[in-house]
């Protein structure tokens, strides 16, 4: 073998591993519902991505085999990829489900069980859910009804920590009781209600059993930590197929430290961020979730600083962070802010 040949086949594996081991997680709402723009798919958004997958020979895995292959440092092959789809709409029923039945693509529905259990027609009823079931969808537990976790101003530690226990276990009992006791085991898989969390939130979860799943963009591999699980958020605005691939396309950013790792907004607002990176990367940027690039501060080749210029306003926002890692792929980590009341 010649050394150009030696060379081309390192360069492979090199890739190989490199794309490998990483999982991306969509996640949906509403389904050809346009009174709903910020949290519904058009039908042929939809459509296409489907087909984009399909074409481009997608492994499409339920969220819960990825994450087994993450908890047992099992290697997930490249282009693989979770669909999930948050409160049980049943839209996700009649306009989403055929169509992922007609690809055979499986796919994890998070269901909080009050609305459930109340009859209403706009969500999926547990009959329905068992027909799903018979087709190999799974359900995991987007909590009882659906509220804000963190600690309200008027509750003690003793009473949050109830609120957030029964919030979860409630549910889980709900799911068990209608859908079986295999039902969201195996890993226990919780999504945050409006994709909000902290670390307090998050640690009773991760107490509790259950992987953290956020709306936090990103991929995500087997050294991301299970309390914060990123996904990213389909909506008619950012359901572009050019967006799309470029998810599709995003890998996990080598960060070995993190100046602020908690999500809530304290005493400073614009909040710094300072990352320290495993090793250098080119052609860094970094935006605000409405688009606007901030200022990125480099301290030394591996670590830099970002702030926004502005205070921010909005009760959840990002600081979203990427660069090119060749061969059309994208390194990418979202930090959440919340502006706490």
């Amino acid at each position: 073998m010649n050394q150009k040949n030696i060379l081309f086949l390192l360069l492979f594996f090199m890739a190989s591993s490199l794309f490998a081991n990483s999982a991306v997680v969509f996640m949906y709402h509403r389904f050809g519902e346009s009174k709903y723009p910020s949290t519904n798919i058009k039908i042929e958004q939809f459509k296409t991505q489907l087909e984009y997958l399909e074409q481009n020979n997608y492994n499409v895995w339920h969220l819960s085999k990825i994450l087994t292959y993450i908890k047992e440092k099992k290697e997930i092959p490249p282009k693989t990829v979770a669909i999930t789809i948050d409160d049980a709409y049943i839209s996700t029923f009649t306009k989403a489900y055929p169509l992922l039945k007609s690809k055979n693509f499986p796919f994890t529905v998070m269901v909080s069980t009050n609305p459930v259990d109340n009859k209403s027609k706009n969500y999926i009823s547990w009959e329905q859910m068992r027909v799903m079931m018979a087709d190999g969808v799974e359900f995991a537990n987007h909590s009882l009804s659906h509220p804000y976790l963190l600690q309200k101003k008027s509750e003690t530690d003793k009473s949050w920590e109830k609120r957030v226990k029964d919030e979860i276990l409630k549910a889980q009992k709900r799911l068990h009781e209608e859908l079986g006791e295999e039902t969201n085991e195996n890993p226990r898989i919780f999504s945050y209600p409006f994709g909000e969390y902290d670390l307090k939130t998050a640690n009773l979860v991760k107490k509790l059993g259950y992987i953290g799943i956020t709306q936090t963009s990103g991929a995500f591999s087997k050294e991301s930590d299970l309390r914060f699980i990123p996904r990213f958020a389909m909506a008619e605005a950012f359901a572009s197929l050019d967006g799309f691939i470029s998810k599709l396309n995003t890998l996990v950013m080598p960060i070995k430290f993190l100046s602020y790792k908690d999500t809530i907004l304290k005493e400073t607002n614009p909040p710094l961020l300072r990352i320290e990176l495993e090793r250098p990367l080119e052609n860094l940027a970094c935006y605000l979730s409405s688009g606007e690039a901030i200022d990125v501060k480099w301290i030394s080749k591996k670590e830099f600083e970002v702030v926004s210029d502005e205070p921010i306003k909005n009760k959840r926002d990002r600081y979203t962070c990427t660069a090119p890692a060749g061969d059309g792929k994208w390194y990418w980590y979202s930090h959440l802010w919340i502006l706490k009341n």
